[in-house]
């Protein structure tokens, strides 16, 4: 397949944008809470609350769980979901990380230019600080960004166990009517 189909079928794929739309809208909840509250401390994410010699941000857990979906595993999904359309096949093994390794860190390095342009405008936010990331924490971001390749399995795997959860319980419901 072309470069041209093999784009246009990742942009009609139904996981892709699954992935795409719930990353953003996972990103986008502690930007809401701060914006809400006017402070940029937000308990439960907030861990250790300080940074470490501008290499390891005061948001560690936020940044865990919200990188691991978007730009990183919602990048991840992007680049299998494009390989595997170029080369019309599902992929297997090696081939499928290293496809979620190469979307990962493309959607990383694209949100990060999108940081550093908003970065350098100065927009203060509600909390008083810049309401984007500041460039030294992008290689933290690019380190989380190759972790992310695992996300989409993690998800996967709990789906499956909820799934099957929901099925015993669905089971043990009806033969007990």
């Amino acid at each position: 397949m072309n470069l041209y189909h093999a784009v246009a079928y990742t942009l009609k794929s139904k996981r892709f944008w699954i992935w795409q739309g719930g990353g953003i809208i996972l990103y986008c909840i502690p930007v809401a809470i701060r914006f809400t509250t006017g402070s940029y401390y937000i308990p439960i994410l907030s861990w250790p609350g300080f940074w470490v010699y501008h290499l390891i941000p005061g948001n560690l857990v936020e940044k865990f769980l919200i990188n691991a979906f978007f730009p990183g595993g919602a990048g991840a999904v992007a680049g299998e979901v494009f390989v595997s359309n170029y080369y019309g096949s599902q992929l297997q093994g090696k081939t499928k990380y290293e496809a979620r390794l190469a979307g990962a860190l493309a959607q990383t390095a694209f949100w990060s230019a999108i940081q550093y342009f908003g970065y350098s405008l100065m927009w203060i936010g509600p909390f008083g600080g810049n309401i984007f990331e500041p460039w030294y924490v992008f290689p933290f971001n690019f380190s989380l960004g190759c972790l992310s390749i695992f996300t989409p399995d993690v998800v996967y795997f709990v789906r499956q166990k909820l799934i099957g959860v929901y099925n015993r319980l669905q089971r043990n419901l009806t033969s007990k009517s």
